[in-house]
């Protein structure tokens, strides 16, 4: 069986719980990671994600919103007392743990020694070196969460938080869609401004002075960012009858963590995700 230190990334990137959490923002962006070990000392103190940043635009007036995110320490946003695995663990012994506790990373200790971390992505290069016969639509999950590309990031936000999902589909009025949004787009786009507030944009409007006159000036309003400003696209789908483990290897290739699923005709028909992934080893245990 495959252990858990044949698939952990190791060295890790840590930062001390007193670090701002612009900086662990700015080492995610560097190093293409979703999640930092935070230490207190030489021990573990806790573990931050791209989740834990972004959830918290959501929140009317938290506490760490007050100041610049350069001067808020990090301690205040991670999850203290993460969930570790040790190194000799199988890997269908970590997909159990990440399904039953709901997380997408695990900390490898031993002898209170960090020695890695293995995250969702690490089980998806697993699982694609299987061979399992599965298609993506027996794996997928069959409810999409949609909102439309002018609807409000903190509307999008909402969705996210109270559907506990990890990502929303972007549509068209009929519903086609367009885009994807995940806690990646909403960490890192940017979407914060010098005061740590959502971003507005400003849009040149055009009008007469009159409904008469044939005078044209022009005028700024100042618009919220909605869906379609921070969207990942153009649009990378698969079908229900793709394998599965061919579709995990289009998500390791394209470095993302779901694809839409279409049917013949071109409709939303799923979403196949790390997740479904993740919980489909965990069934082989």
């Amino acid at each position: 069986m495959s252990k858990v230190k044949d698939y952990m990334q190791s060295p890790v990137y840590v930062i001390e719980k007193e670090e701002p959490v612009q900086r662990a923002r700015n080492l995610m962006l560097k190093h293409d990671i979703s999640r930092l070990l935070i230490m207190d000392g030489k021990k573990l103190g806790g573990v931050v994600t791209k989740h834990d940043i972004s959830n918290r635009l959501s929140q009317a007036a938290p506490e760490w919103r007050r100041r610049p995110i350069s001067k808020i320490p990090i301690e205040l946003v991670m999850t203290e007392s993460p969930i570790t695995i040790y190194p000799n663990a199988t890997i269908e012994q970590a997909a159990v743990i990440m399904v039953e506790n709901g997380i997408d990373g695990l900390p490898v200790e031993r002898n209170g020694d960090i020695e890695g971390i293995i995250t969702s992505r690490d089980l998806i290069r697993y699982f694609s070196e299987q061979d399992v016969d599965s298609e993506v639509g027996d794996l997928m999950a069959k409810e999409v969460v949609t909102v439309h590309r002018h609807h409000t990031i903190n509307h999008v936000l909402e969705e996210m938080n109270s559907r506990a999902v990890d990502r929303v589909v972007v549509t068209e009025d009929n519903m086609t869609p367009v885009g994807v949004i995940t806690h990646t787009n909403l960490t890192f786009s940017g979407i914060m401004d010098a005061k740590d507030e959502i971003k507005t944009k400003n849009i040149k409007m055009t009008r007469k002075d009159s409904a008469a006159g044939r005078k044209w000036y022009r005028y700024v309003k100042e618009m919220p960012l909605v869906a379609e400003d921070i969207m990942s696209y153009p649009m990378i789908y698969t079908q229900p009858q793709i394998k599965a483990v061919v579709a995990a290897r289009m998500l390791l290739e394209k470095g993302i963590c779901g694809l839409p699923v279409v049917d013949e005709d071109e409709n939303m028909a799923g979403f196949f995700s790390t997740r479904d992934i993740v919980a489909e080893i965990r069934r082989w245990s």
